[in-house]
């Protein structure tokens, strides 16, 4: 008995970035809605970081296509949009903390 592989039609890049497209916007309207409506808590600064990030990469792999850069452009793009997601979290979770360090004038 012969197993035979069925091949998919591959997808064209113009239609994979179509959907990359539309999948973010999708997650922005919907990290738009969360922001507004939700009361803020951990979770849903959770949600809002996470899909920065991951919007971020999209960003960086499909639109800049930096997916075959050099390594060090990649890494620091990619950098960026691991520790903006931090640095919210951070906010949201010590924001006094946060405070004291920046001010200018103590």
């Amino acid at each position: 008995m012969k197993t035979e592989m069925i091949r998919l039609p591959a997808m064209s890049s113009y239609k994979i970035l179509d959907y990359v497209w539309l999948a973010l916007m999708v997650m922005t309207l919907a990290s738009a809605f969360l922001a507004e409506s939700a009361e803020p808590s951990l979770l849903v600064t959770l949600l809002i970081a996470v899909t920065i990030g991951l919007k971020g990469r999209l960003v960086v792999d499909r639109f800049m296509e930096l997916k075959n850069a050099h390594p060090y452009i990649r890494f620091a793009m990619n950098f960026y949009f691991y520790m903006l997601p931090l640095v919210i979290l951070l906010v949201f979770l010590f924001p006094e903390f946060i405070a004291d360090i920046t001010r200018l004038k103590r």
